[in-house]
């Protein structure tokens, strides 16, 4: 099992806990790396989404998950390198989120030569 950047939708799953391969997966995850890995990106959409609901328990339950997680964040460079792919992906045609190439360069800023899982 690689270590992997989990995007929104599977981590709002794993909040959840309805889905019983999820669950199951997430759990045999946490037992291989101890924490999970996601995007500060991924926590702003899922408090976004809580926030519009008016579902503060959401939000509690979220940043209690939170606290024994890995979170990667954004430097100057991922940044940069995320607005070059959402523009090349507009010139191709492609639509895409603003958030996707955010969580994407997030992840390979912080795993590009390294041997902590895949790129």
């Amino acid at each position: 099992m690689d270590k992997t950047l989990l995007d929104t939708d599977i981590f709002s799953e794993i909040l959840k806990k309805r889905n019983v391969n999820v669950r199951e997966r997430a759990k045999s995850y946490r037992s291989v790396f101890g924490k999970y890995t996601v995007s500060v990106i991924t926590v702003v959409e899922i408090v976004k989404g809580f926030h519009k609901i008016r579902r503060e328990d959401g939000i509690r339950r979220l940043l209690a998950a939170m606290s024994s997680a890995e979170i990667l964040t954004l430097d100057l460079h991922s940044s940069e390198l995320a607005g070059r792919i959402y523009a090349d992906s507009e010139l191709a045609g492609q639509t895409i989120g603003r958030a996707d190439p955010l969580i994407a360069c997030d992840c390979v800023e912080k795993w590009s030569g390294s041997d902590n899982g895949k790129h």
